[in-house]
């Protein structure tokens, strides 16, 4: 594994955590390991602008992209990362904020114009499906004028939406398993955590959450655990230049995890690395790395990585 260089190292809680992660992955098809996990965008929410991109994360499996979440910038990211966008396969949404899916149709539609001819799979809740359509109905004048002028396959069957109506088993292959739980991010009643087993690692997603049982279970004895991380003093300076101030404190308060409640998940499900992302807020330079894991660290002794773009645990 390439080493960490060492203005990386703030990133890093922990000193087996020094070893675990390194920025600007190897170039695809030459994976160090059977199963890689990289960060492909950190910052919570859907404004844009600044060192962090909105929500999404690969995993790359025997060389198989599999896409947790799809934020403004997936497909760049993906790009700055080694992935070819003609390689998808696997697209995995938490649940349908536009922080999380915004680039759902521009990502597969990205991956039609630079070659891609095999079948894509979307899973998530409700209502997917009909998202999907309505993205291709947007794109139907350009699609179709593609297709007739330029000789391109109709891209339109390549995506097929498979949407999720319960937790439990979500889809598996001979090299992965994949399941999912129910997490608390109200008002959205069909959030979703997900987990992939594959035979090297165990990599949990919490998605948007606040303290969720549910996701204690799933993650127990995961080795690594991406959980969402809010830092109340923070969004409280962020709501200071907003007109609706209240009504979003309170969403924000009662739809994410705080630090403390972050490490009571890592450690009641024993999980060995907790990787904090989906930062909120995600672009205050005066909230240091040592802010965000303080209140982790009063519950959950193991290694935290403090994520960043492109990094790769």
């Amino acid at each position: 594994m390439s080493a960490v260089r060492p203005g990386r190292r703030r990133f890093l809680t922990g000193a087996a955590g020094l070893a675990l992660a390194h920025r600007v992955p190897l170039a695809f098809g030459q994976e160090k390991k059977n199963t890689r996990l990289i960060l492909l965008g950190t910052k919570g929410g859907p404004r844009v602008g600044g060192e962090r991109s909105n929500p999404s994360n690969l995993l790359l499996i025997n060389g198989v992209p599999y896409v947790v979440d799809c934020g403004a910038g997936t497909s760049r990211q993906l790009v700055a990362a080694g992935v070819p966008l003609n390689r998808l396969r696997y697209l995995f949404f938490t649940h349908l904020h536009s922080d999380h899916m915004l680039e759902y149709g521009p990502l597969v539609y990205n991956g039609w114009a630079t070659g891609l001819r095999t079948r894509v799979d979307a899973y998530g809740p409700p209502p997917l499906k009909s998202a999907t359509q309505a993205f291709w109905d947007y794109m139907k004048f350009d699609v179709e004028t593609r297709i007739a002028d330029e000789g391109r396959p109709d891209p339109r069957p390549l995506l097929v939406a498979n949407e999720l109506d319960a937790p439990g088993a979500v889809m598996q292959n001979e090299d992965v398993k994949v399941t999912s739980a129910l997490v608390s991010h109200p008002p959205i009643a069909r959030a979703y955590a997900y987990r992939f087993d594959t035979r090297d690692r165990s990599i949990v997603f919490s998605g948007d959450t606040t303290f969720a049982p549910s996701l204690v279970t799933l993650a127990k004895g995961a080795d690594v655990l991406v959980h969402e991380i809010l830092y109340p003093p923070g969004v409280d300076r962020l709501l200071a230049k907003v007109p609706n101030a209240a009504t979003l404190r309170k969403h924000l308060i009662d739809s994410h995890t705080v630090p403390e409640d972050v490490g009571r998940v890592a450690a009641q499900a024993g999980v060995k690395t907790l990787v904090l992302s989906h930062f909120v807020p995600g672009d205050d330079p005066a909230v240091t790395d040592q802010m965000w894991t303080e209140g982790v660290r009063k519950h959950f002794d193991g290694t935290i990585v403090v994520g960043k773009d492109l990094l790769e645990i």
